[in-house]
């Protein structure tokens, strides 16, 4: 399986971005999806996830309402919509597929590369 991530890049507090995420080699819309960052001497976290189907949707409460995640199964790709971006946004934005909630979770596949996210104030 393969994760292929993009669509970051630097941005003004307040701008927007749109990351795509590309999988390839896996039942793709079997799985729940998320995306999940990782800023420099932080643990990763997982801050938006769907469920297989895209009936569901979930984020931490830190992006709540600016953050929007979605999924085209037919192209076997997952969306991130950021609007309003915060400084304390800036990390490396990965997506894989996984299981368990926001709190607790696993994933399935070796991660991919991500895409750099940075905020500036």
């Amino acid at each position: 399986v393969q994760l292929a991530e993009s669509g970051g890049g630097l941005v003004q507090a307040g701008g927007s971005l749109r990351l795509s995420c590309v999988v390839s080699g896996s039942t793709f819309s079997s799985y729940a999806m998320g995306w999940f960052r990782q800023a420099p001497g932080q643990q990763r976290e997982l801050v938006a996830s769907i469920t297989s189907g895209g009936g569901s949707t979930d984020y931490v409460d830190s992006v709540k309402g600016r953050f929007t995640i979605s999924r085209d199964d037919a192209g076997n790709t997952l969306y991130l919509q950021m609007n309003n971006l915060k400084p304390e946004d800036t990390a490396l934005y990965s997506c894989n597929a996984h299981w368990g909630t926001l709190r607790l979770w696993g994933v399935l596949h070796d991660w991919g590369q991500g895409t750099q996210v940075t905020v500036s104030s």
